[in-house]
């Protein structure tokens, strides 16, 4: 039988994990590509937009959005692992 406290502490630094991954992303796809790097984003264009305005606007949602949907599956994935789900 496995210690309950250890497969908690595992779940934690699991989802801790997750959590971290998601914040950089969102991070480096906000501020990064949103606002640090939108001039040499610029110099590339899509359908006539700038892509470093583009990112700024739409972009930067869209990738979080896709986070949030990652986040939801990948939790859902480590619920099943440590047989914490919701049924």
């Amino acid at each position: 039988m496995s210690d309950p406290n250890k497969s908690g502490v595992a779940y934690w630094k699991a989802t801790l994990k997750l959590i971290m991954t998601c914040l950089v992303v969102w991070f480096i796809a906000s501020f990064g590509l949103g606002i640090l790097l939108v001039e040499p984003m610029n110099s590339i264009q899509i359908a006539g937009f700038h892509m470093g305005f583009w990112f700024a606007q739409q972009g930067s949602i869209y990738v979080f959005l896709v986070l949030i949907f990652y986040y939801a599956w990948k939790m859902n994935k480590l619920d099943e692992e440590f047989d914490v789900q919701e049924d």
